[in-house]
């Protein structure tokens, strides 16, 4: 898979302008790069299982572009772990359940517009070559999309470095640099710490 990412980023710096190279060479690039092979994946996926969910299983529009979202989703999940180079197991309040809330949103608005591209492909026989350009073209436009949306809330809040620079020693627990994962803590921190820390502030040094 490594291999495959550093092929896939020289391909994309030999095709995009000087100034815009210089930023992919760096840390939110090298990123960029990787969720691109990630939304491929889920993309893919997805598509698939609309097609699925349309015709095999004979489900409505609506239901048909959320069920594949989740598709989707599941995949881009496992994904993203690894593009964010994410090991061991997630934690439910600092990673996995903000995940689940931007893939919901993303759900959404994936279904909308499944229902959209049947509207416009009303006057198409249903699963045509033609009514699966319109109806995939437009989920595909939502696809898009949301990928960038995804992407932005995925490498500046959900998997933001937390301890790549200036990380804690002697045991100490890093300061954690996403939002996310500083709502956790704060979830997580028991209820009488302020108050040992006050009455710690208070207590005058004894004399020696």
């Amino acid at each position: 898979m490594a291999s495959a990412t550093s092929r896939f980023e020289a391909a994309l710096g030999r095709r995009v302008p000087a100034p815009i190279r210089r930023k992919l060479r760096g840390e939110t690039g090298r990123r960029f790069a990787r969720f691109v092979l990630v939304a491929l994946a889920a993309v893919i996926s997805s598509q698939l299982a609309l097609v699925v969910f349309l015709d095999a299983a004979h489900m409505t529009a609506g239901v048909s572009g959320v069920l594949a979202a989740i598709v989707g989703a599941a995949v881009s999940y496992v994904l993203s772990r690894w593009a964010w180079e994410r090991k061991g197991r997630p934690h439910v309040l600092k990673e996995t359940l903000p995940f689940w809330i931007v893939s919901v949103a993303a759900w959404i608005v994936l279904g909308l517009a499944t229902k959209l591209g049947v509207q416009l492909a009303d006057s198409l026989p249903r699963g045509s070559l033609q009514w699966h350009l319109v109806v995939n073209g437009t989920y595909f436009a939502a696809n898009v999309l949301t990928f960038i949306a995804r992407f932005l809330i995925f490498h500046y809040v959900l998997f933001a470095d937390r301890g790549s620079s200036g990380g804690a020693t002697g045991g100490e627990e890093p300061t954690p640099h996403s939002a996310a994962e500083g709502f956790a803590e704060t979830l997580e921190e028991p209820p009488g710490d302020d108050n040992s820390a006050a009455a710690g502030t208070g207590r005058s040094p004894t004399a020696g």
